[in-house]
Order: C-alpha cells, then sequence, then structure tokens
C-alpha cells in the first residue's frame, strides 16, 4: 500500500480523514489508528528508536537531540492526531518522547492551554481560537490496552 492510497482506507477506520475533524472530536481508538497507520511519517522511518527519546531536559538540548525525528514529524498528515493522543495520555506514555513533533517541554506548555480548550490544530500552527468546549469523555483507556493496528 502506498501514502497516496493509506488515506481512504483509514478514513473507513477512523471515520474521518487526517486533518478533517479536530483530533479532539476523535476516540482514543481513532487516534490511535491514525498514529499507528502508514500516514504517520513515523512509521516509514528508518531512525532509531532512541532517536525518539531526547534526554536533555532543556528544550533547545532536547530539540537538538532529537532533530531526525523532529525533521520527520514536521510534514506528518497525522501530526495533529499525534499531539492529541499525547496530551490525553500525559500521565503515562504521553509525556516521553517526541509526539506531534515537539519534545516535552514543548508539549508540556501548550498542555497548559489545551487543557483550557483550544484545539491541537491551533496550537501547532501557533494561532490562538475561542476555546470548543470538549465532548464529554470516556475514562481513559491505557495506551497500551489501546487496539492495535495493521
Amino acid at each position: 500500500m502506498t501514502i497516496s492510497s493509506a488515506p481512504g482506507r483509514y478514513a473507513k477506520l477512523a471515520g474521518t480523514e487526517p486533518g478533517g475533524a479536530e483530533p479532539a472530536e476523535l476516540t482514543d481508538e481513532e487516534l490511535h489508528s491514525f498514529v499507528v497507520s502508514p500516514l504517520a511519517a513515523c512509521a516509514d522511518s528508518a531512525l532509531d528508536p532512541d532517536d525518539w527519546f531526547p534526554i536533555a531536559t532543556a528544550a533547545a538540548r532536547a530539540r537538538a537531540e532529537a532533530s531526525s525525528a523532529l525533521a520527520v514529524c514536521a510534514a506528518c498528515p497525522v501530526r495533529a492526531e499525534c499531539l492529541e493522543l499525547s496530551l490525553r495520555h500525559w500521565r503515562s506514555v504521553g509525556r516521553h518522547g517526541i509526539w506531534g513533533g515537539l519534545v516535552e517541554t514543548d508539549r508540556n506548555a501548550l498542555r497548559r492551554e489545551w487543557l483550557k480548550g483550544i484545539p491541537v490544530k491551533a496550537l501547532l500552527s501557533g494561532g490562538t481560537t475561542v476555546p470548543r468546549p470538549r465532548q464529554p469523555r470516556q475514562p481513559d483507556v491505557p495506551y497500551e490496552q489501546l487496539p492495535r493496528t495493521a
């Protein structure tokens, strides 16, 4: 399957095209299906897994350590969905490593705005929008229990 043929397949899987609906409107399972799909730029990356987990805690140094991974994320079509999933699972796996093209320190700063209701697409674009009311969420499903897609 090529990336160009993948969007239709994953649109059926998640009920929407990536970049269409606001990621906050998707369930954890739908977000996960995008993040682990061939649409995710990291899926075809030849990077060492360690490249996705900078050791430095200072943002500038962490960005430098993860520059290869951040470059992969820069044009990823599911970047917003990846960031949304990370922020939802902040207390577990979502805090560590690169998600949505951001290091932990940068995501932590955006998380405060996200908790106020600012959509991730607005956060990624650097724009601010009027906070949208969030849908009531189901209890968090541990990331490890999300369904695996092939």
